[in-house]
């Protein structure tokens, strides 16, 4: 018997189910960002999540630790909306539980707080996903924007050198999207690989699955992770090495990142025979941390470390080290090919350490409102036509909105 190479699919006419002016694929904390921002801004909007919970890998894979907001030195480079959700997830903590991680910042990144304390303490958090999980979503619905679960980004339609519809799947069958600006919030760089964008791919994503264990009453986070380059290599890696871009080779992180769990609560158990550890809240999402990203006009890499750019649209720090800042430009996050996509979060056009540090989840908040505002205002001012945003009016808007964005934050001191 032959096997068959191929199979034809009939073809046929996909409804356009509705239309919008900024659709935003991804419901992470970049998508959420990104949606809100352009919410903000009258503009329509559909947030597309494939998930039944928004936050992505923070909620989803419990990796709910809001790195810092700050620089290591005792300046705050990260505000706007990244600081609003930060605050946000831990509005429902009563008390800290530093067993489970639930941490609310350090008292001193309260107004007027004391600058050498707050060297000796980053401005970061860590909360509880579940209650994230509720907080985001009411959130969203209430700010107006129609929210689309348990759908599945499939592909792209253009006309005259533009996006012009998302084709999704969900209960509702096969179905087209229109919209005037789109943004790739997948983490994978989904939409701008299927839009036929240039991107990067690794294949150098190591074992890792975060859970809670419940014992004697006390809540644990169990961080549990091979080792792995923090510039996106091998090197010092532990294996085996997986894609984020490979049907297969998700399944089998999935799989054997939970086999990882597995042996670490046979271990709890034989470590403490009396004691009944039940494990809560495995990941329900694969655990990348650098998987595909698109490649722009500018990728934003380590040695852009404290170098201002003319059309920077926000700033980070770096959260392995103190020092170190970056600013971000916009055409680290635009596409190359067609003039209304964007990028934000994990996939944006970074690449080695930069990519490393970009991808947590308070620059990814970042990125997300800096690619909602600039789509608003887009759709708004040039037609969808990022590119011919007038930058200082966009900047001068996100400051508006609170973000920190001026030259003296990324100076070396």
């Amino acid at each position: 018997m032959v096997r068959q190479q191929h199979i034809r699919e009939s073809s046929r006419e996909i409804p356009v189910q509705s239309e919008y002016d900024v659709v935003v694929v991804g419901g992470g904390m970049a998508g959420v960002a990104a949606a809100l921002a352009a919410a903000r801004h009258a503009a329509r909007v559909c947030l597309i999540e494939r998930y039944c919970a928004l936050g992505g890998l923070a909620t989803l894979g419990n990796v709910a630790v809001w790195l810092p907001l700050c620089d290591g030195r005792g300046h705050q480079v990260i505000s706007g909306l990244a600081e609003d959700l930060l605050k946000l997830s831990v509005a429902d903590l009563k008390a800290e539980s530093p067993s489970a991680w639930f941490l609310r910042p350090p008292a001193c990144w309260q107004a007027g707080g004391d600058l050498e304390e707050r060297t000796r303490n980053r401005y970061k958090a860590a909360f509880n996903p579940a209650s994230m999980i509720l907080r985001l979503e009411k959130l969203v619905v209430e700010s107006g924007i129609t929210l689309l679960y348990d759908t599945r980004f499939c592909a792209v339609h253009h006309e005259n050198g533009r996006l012009s519809h998302v084709v999704v799947e969900n209960k509702s069958g096969r179905v087209a999207l229109a919209g005037k600006v789109f943004i790739d919030a997948t983490g994978d760089a989904d939409l701008c690989f299927a839009a036929g964008e240039k991107t990067e791919s690794l294949h150098s994503n190591v074992l890792a699955g975060w859970f809670y264990t419940m014992s004697s009453g006390a809540l644990t986070l169990h961080k549990l992770t091979h080792p792995y380059s923090t510039d996106g290599t091998r090197d010092k890696a532990q294996g085996p090495f997986f894609r984020g871009d490979d049907g297969p080779d998700v399944t089998a992180h999935i799989v054997q990142s939970r086999n990882l769990v597995r042996e670490r609560l046979a271990e709890l158990r034989t470590t403490a025979p009396d004691q009944d550890i039940q494990p809560i809240m495995p990941a329900t999402m694969a655990a990348h941390r650098m998987t595909r990203r698109l490649v722009a006009d500018v990728s934003l890499s380590e040695q852009d470390v404290h170098h201002w750019f003319e059309d920077a649209i926000g700033v980070s720090g770096d959260w392995h080290r103190p020092g170190p800042v970056y600013a971000i430009p916009l055409q680290a996050l635009r596409g190359v090919s067609y003039p209304n996509l964007l990028a934000a979060g994990r996939c944006i056009s970074a690449t080695g350490y930069a990519w490393e540090n970009l991808r947590a989840i308070a620059p990814c908040a970042v990125t997300g409102e800096a690619a909602g505002t600039a789509a608003a205002l887009a759709v708004r001012e040039t037609g969808g036509n990022i590119a011919a945003l007038d930058i200082p009016s966009l900047q001068q808007e996100l400051k508006r909105q609170g973000v920190l964005l001026d030259p003296s934050l990324v100076e070396t001191s």
